[in-house]
């Protein structure tokens, strides 16, 4: 005979299955509010023999007036196009605005009007555990909704564009299940507000996505605005190497930045940095990755000077560099 277990006076069977509807509720309605702003790409370039399949994607519309959110390696590419569709049965020509491969995103602009804008969240307010969903169009099946959590946060994920090697910062690890063809559509959160770019599918169960923050916001405004992403660029390589004892009682922490390639010519030569030294702070900022350094290279910062202060065996110097701005 069996005994059915009670839980803050409710049996536990009851309490499962109204947990359970909770969650089936907030996935339906995150569904319904954003699957119509999720576009199914059918991409076209443009040869010789007139537009031939260059591969398919999804798209988030980002305003009423035609600008979608894509991912670049979706429409990399010479003399890319094609149409975007809708789930409310709308098929439209689209261009290529402009594309960032050091971020894997690029924005379109779709031949429309009245477009279903989604809401753009913030990633960094996010928690590992929490509920996402994941909205494209895997395979080509549009509309498709998949449910998980986020898995993980702080991941970095390494973008290339021409000889330029840069990784893209705080991207997001998913266990919604993400297939070919979701790369360019919608993560969101329960409040249904779009809080990242799915790109990548890692292994089973292990999807990434490019969040939306503040430094992914300014790099969509600059290619609505511009069609592209300007960054500064001082021309080192280098890794994360432990402090000294002295060295880490004197700043304050466990880690700096050591250079190990100084490119020829570059601003950091110029500036006197050398293999070897370890970078401690960056225009006032403390440095202990590559990461850190790599946010500061932003299109603020091409042409003014920026103050390094590093550790050269057991000296200390404060040195002053001048950035130029990044060619791929």
């Amino acid at each position: 005979m069996s005994a059915t277990v009670e839980q803050d006076g409710l049996p536990e069977q009851a309490t499962e299955a109204e947990a359970l509807d909770a969650y089936s509720r907030v996935v339906v309605t995150v569904a319904e509010r954003v699957s119509p702003s999720v576009a199914n790409l059918r991409v076209m370039r443009r040869s010789r023999m007139g537009q031939m399949p260059a591969g398919a994607g999804s798209a988030v519309a980002l305003t009423p007036d035609g600008f979608l959110l894509t991912s670049a390696h979706v429409v990399s590419g010479p003399g890319r196009a094609g149409r975007a569709a809708f789930v409310d049965g709308r098929e439209l020509k689209f261009d290529v605005v402009g594309i960032d491969r050091l971020s894997d995103l690029a924005v379109l602009r779709a031949d429309g009007r009245d477009l279903a804008a989604a809401g753009l969240g913030d990633s960094e307010g996010l928690r590992v555990g929490q509920l996402v969903v994941a909205i494209g169009n895997p395979n080509g099946f549009a509309g498709s909704v998949t449910a998980g959590v986020v898995s993980a946060l702080g991941r970095s994920l390494p973008a290339k564009s021409g000889r330029t090697m840069r990784y893209i910062d705080n991207v997001i690890q998913t266990d919604a299940a993400l297939n070919p063809g979701n790369s360019g559509g919608a993560l969101v959160d329960s409040a249904g507000r779009v809080v990242g770019i799915n790109t990548a599918v890692a292994g089973v169960g292990l999807g990434l996505a490019v969040p939306i923050n503040t430094a992914t916001r300014q790099i969509i405004g600059a290619l609505m605005r511009d069609g592209r992403v300007r960054r500064a660029y001082i021309g080192i390589a280098g890794g994360p190497r432990p402090l000294p004892p002295y060295a880490r009682v004197r700043v304050g922490r466990s880690g700096g930045l050591e250079i190990v390639e100084v490119a020829e010519g570059s601003p950091a030569q110029r500036a006197g940095l050398r293999p070897e030294d370890l970078i401690i702070e960056m225009g006032g900022q403390a440095v202990e990755r590559a990461d850190d350094v790599q946010r500061l290279m932003n299109e603020a910062a091409i042409g003014r000077p920026l103050s390094v202060r590093v550790l050269r065996g057991e000296r200390w110097f404060d040195l002053k560099l001048r950035p130029v701005e990044l060619v791929e």
